[in-house]
């Protein structure tokens, strides 16, 4: 009886040793896939994220982890990095880009995604509606209702004797028709001519300043698609060269010495999205979260580029710049 009631003693301790060890055992640290078409951990935007989580708490490293996968440039290969991070099991897909954000799509349609950038998401068939994303994914857009005619109206009042300005685009993107018909009705108001330069490869691009110089345009408008957007150096220094003032969709362009941007504030997205990665990973659908659009704006001045190209930026539009590069 005595040596029964040890055996039992001891299956009771080493329970209570196994339990305790369980108990003790970290939790399983959530793991999201950053999937980007150019930029990668370094990059502002991937650091306005980790910004965003630590505010609620996610330490990139203590009890989060981020895979990144980076395109680079050729946007090719974005579908075989989707498709890693979904071999990989990660708990979310987090994309920076349009075009990554559609890879996504294509590779998964359990895990959760959440997209920054894509400048009309329901127009390239990411997500069924904004307020309805359907399916797996969500995320925040970069577009908005008459962007690309209040850039136009940012450069007609840089340059108040402008009569023609083209717009480089890519006329296969489903975006295309939108951005040229906002610019051309914001045209028709101010008295300005719009030329479309056509850009569906990288080749293309060289030609396409090559029609703007021919067509005598004064200024460029420069639409947020690809491969224009993986181009940013080749285009800012094309369009020095060319001596054309261009208006860009991103602060970056202005970094890579293009005169002004006007648009959405990226990184403040990127910081929101951190809030949606909470959600999701609390167990809230990507379908039950609406898509969100921009709420800040900033317009960025290269001054720099401005002197080389001769120009003198009304105090107007200088007095409204969050941000001068002197």
């Amino acid at each position: 009886m005595n040596k029964k009631i040890a055996i039992a003693l001891i299956a009771i301790v080493l329970f209570g040793y196994t339990q305790l060890a369980e108990a003790q055992q970290p939790g399983k640290v959530p793991r999201i896939g950053y999937l980007a078409s150019r930029r990668d951990r370094a990059s502002p935007s991937a650091e306005a994220l980790r910004q965003g989580l630590r505010v609620l708490s996610y330490v990139e490293g203590q009890n989060i982890a981020i895979e990144y996968r980076s395109a680079e440039g050729n946007l090719d290969r974005l579908s075989t990095l989707a498709a890693e991070l979904v071999r990989l099991k990660v708990d979310i897909i987090f994309t920076a880009g349009g075009e990554a954000g559609r890879a996504a799509k294509k590779a998964t349609s359990a895990i959760p995604i959440i997209f920054v950038g894509a400048v009309d998401p329901v127009a390239t068939g990411v997500v069924d509606s904004l307020a309805r994303p359907g399916g797996n994914i969500t995320g925040f857009s970069t577009g908005a209702p008459g962007l690309y005619g209040k850039r136009l109206e940012i450069i007609k009042e840089t340059l108040p004797r402008l009569s023609r300005v083209g717009v480089l685009l890519n006329p296969t993107n489903p975006n295309a028709d939108v951005a040229l018909n906002e610019i051309r009705s914001a045209g028709l108001d101010l008295g300005v001519q719009v030329q479309s330069l056509e850009v569906q490869s990288p080749n293309d691009i060289d030609r396409a300043f090559e029609a703007a110089t021919k067509a005598q345009a004064g200024a460029l408008v420069v639409a947020q698609q690809s491969p224009i957007t993986i181009n940013p150096n080749r285009i800012a220094e094309l369009a020095a060269k060319r001596r054309l003032p261009a208006i860009y969709t991103e602060t970056e362009w202005v970094h890579a010495g293009g005169l002004m941007s006007y648009g959405p504030t990226i990184p403040d997205l990127y910081r929101r999205a951190a809030v949606y990665v909470d959600k999701i990973l609390k167990g809230t659908k990507p379908a039950d979260l609406p898509v969100q659009q921009p709420v800040k704006y900033e317009l960025m001045i290269n001054l720099k580029t401005a002197k080389a190209l001769g120009l003198t930026i009304p105090p107007v539009v200088l007095m409204r710049a969050e941000r001068v590069i002197k």
